[in-house]
């Protein structure tokens, strides 16, 4: 299941790439290149995707540092540290 999913996503990107085939100036910090439309789109969805990953990943840690603080771990943000 996984796997189609990935396969799917692939294609899907695939596509995006050649249907946006045509050269463009493309300026980023300071530097200057001709690029085919479709490659800084599959970029800026890849930054796109680091991004919020980095802000869950920080979301969580933040999370877990709160369960900690307030003693027990993740047992009390699971409920499971009560004593019930």
């Amino acid at each position: 299941m996984v796997l189609a999913a990935f396969v799917l996503v692939l294609l899907l990107l695939l596509i995006l790439v050649l249907q946006n085939g045509h050269r463009s100036d493309v300026y980023f910090l300071g530097a200057h290149g001709h690029l085919p439309a479709g490659v800084p789109l599959l970029l800026a969805a890849a930054f796109g995707v680091l991004l919020v990953a980095a802000a869950a990943v920080a979301r969580l840690a933040q999370l877990r540092l709160m369960a900690v603080r307030r003693g027990g771990g993740i047992a009390v943000a699971a409920g499971k540290g009560t004593g019930s």
